[in-house]
């Protein structure tokens, strides 16, 4: 799994200005998350900041609209590209998960404010308030038709929403822990999803049952691994 490179949200302002400074990381699976800082060392002539790394990292290239950075120990990079507009007022706190629906025309977000929001892309208008989860909501998507919203959350349910209406239209329960992560399956008439308690599951959307369990993967693995050493 590619180690993935995460920077501040507003690296586009602050590394315009004299020795201004961003920070970044790199996050390797099972293992410590490295940091470092980006610093401004001042403009060009062509109007794009001279930029350095943090020991770890390096710049690779850098234009008006974008930066790609790259973590050689952990072989990860990234490009990171300038937004073009941004909503400040949509929440009060980081934002957990976001996506966009396949028309372009909304967006869906959960943030650590313990919310969950749909807005309007083009303008940042809020549309929806959808409210039921108990504590953190982690993820949130789209179905393919931008009308359904799919989120996990830390109370372990997994809940399907109405776009149009912010109602909860289905509940999964059967976790034990919080949900990290969910995927929609073709068209939607499958999900699955991934919990802090060890399990994935399939879900059938239009039943609300669930199809599947895949249980302590890592300690079958291990086991795997154990009998064909001892086959050799």
């Amino acid at each position: 799994m590619a180690a993935p490179l995460r920077i501040q949200s507003d690296w586009a302002q602050a590394l315009r200005k004299d020795e201004g400074e961003a920070w970044l990381s790199c996050h390797p699976p099972g293992k410590p998350t490295l940091y470092g800082s980006l610093t401004c060392q001042g403009m060009g002539l062509d109007g794009i900041p001279e930029i350095t790394a943090s020991e770890g990292f390096i710049v690779n290239e850098i234009s008006k609209k974008s930066i790609h950075i790259s973590c050689p120990k952990e072989n990860a990079s990234s490009k990171f590209l300038t937004p073009y507009t941004t909503f400040s007022r949509i929440h009060a706190k980081s934002i957990t998960c976001l996506d966009i629906s396949s028309g372009g025309g909304l967006g869906v977000s959960s943030s650590a404010d313990g919310s969950m929001k749909i807005w309007q892309a083009s303008n940042g208008e809020l549309r929806r308030v959808l409210e039921g989860h108990v504590f953190d909501v982690n993820c949130c998507r789209f179905f393919p038709s931008g009308l359904v919203v799919l989120s996990g959350g830390m109370d372990a349910q997994l809940k399907i929403w109405s776009a149009e209406d912010a109602s909860c239209v289905a509940t999964f329960k059967g976790h034990k822990g919080g949900i990290l992560d969910t995927a929609i399956v073709d068209r939607g008439r499958n999900v699955v999803s991934g919990s802090r308690d060890g399990t994935a599951r399939l879900w059938d959307c239009g039943r609300s049952a669930c199809l599947g369990v895949i249980a302590d993967y890592l300690h079958m693995l291990s086991r795997w691994s154990r009998a064909a050493l001892s086959a050799l």
